[in-house]
């Protein structure tokens, strides 16, 4: 129950925002086409769902996103694991970090458009380098926090570099792991609708990015909102489901956060 009371208020503090944003819309003396309604909103996002146009662009930039994490995470794994059994290796991805980390995605499509296209894996790409250097850092941070007891128990019992990485490194430094995938989380949407509003419709009908900037383009302003609902709803639930029970089930059940 304790855990939960964080959960509830800021879902109340949501609703409030809700109903501050409807009495503003109905009372406020703002143009619908700038602040419609919920009720417009609501309309809106029915008819989207309806018609699958909605379902079917969000599944495509969910798809696309997940891919990215996952890739982001193997790579980001691999150069962390290099970079604690070897010196050389380390200092390789501190250098990585440097030069990428501070380089904003949107600012590498005209390179990114030039070598791959506009396609699918253009928009990947994107993401993997949006998550692929925050992960990192944080992977490298956690492997480093791992306590020197930890490292020589490991050693000590012989176990191979793939064991060690299982039963010593990974789960003590979980912490730092989950962090990093959040934040790669909120990156990835960051770049994936960045990426589709400018590459347009990638893979048939394109993804929910493509489907914001056609309903601003034709100022269906209760569309592009109903877009924007869904992204929100999707990161909510994914930050407050998904993660949560994975922090509830790890971490917090071994003690390593409140």
């Amino acid at each position: 129950m304790k855990n939960k009371k964080p959960l509830v208020k800021k879902w109340m503090w949501g609703l409030l925002l809700l109903v501050a944003w409807e009495i503003f819309a109905r009372f406020g003396g703002a143009s619908p086409l700038a602040f419609p309604s919920l009720v417009d909103i609501g309309k809106a996002l029915a008819e989207s769902i309806i018609s699958g146009d909605i379902v079917q662009q969000t599944a495509f930039s969910l798809g696309m996103i997940l891919w990215g994490l996952f890739l982001a995470l193997v790579l980001a794994l691999a150069l962390s694991t290099l970079s604690i059994i070897n010196g050389s290796m380390d200092a390789l991805s501190d250098t990585l970090v440097s030069i990428f980390h501070p380089l904003p995605g949107i600012a590498l499509l005209p390179l990114v458009i030039l070598w791959f296209g506009t396609g699918s894996k253009a928009v990947i790409i994107i993401i993997v380098h949006s998550v692929v250097w925050p992960l990192l850092l944080n992977l490298k941070s956690g492997f480093k926090s791992v306590p020197l007891i930890y490292q020589k128990i490991g050693k000590n019992y012989e176990y191979s570099l793939g064991k060690r990485m299982r039963r010593i490194y990974i789960p003590a430094s979980l912490p730092f792991g989950l962090s990093g995938l959040k934040i790669g989380w909120a990156r990835a949407w960051r770049a994936a609708i960045s990426a589709e509003m400018i590459f347009g419709a990638t893979g048939g009908k394109g993804g929910i990015g493509w489907y914001i900037f056609n309903k601003r383009v034709f100022m269906d302003t209760p569309g592009l909102f109903a877009g924007l609902v869904v992204i929100i709803l999707i990161g909510m639930l994914v930050e407050d489901v998904f993660f949560s029970q994975v922090e509830n089930r790890t971490v917090k059940k071994w003690g390593m956060s409140q």
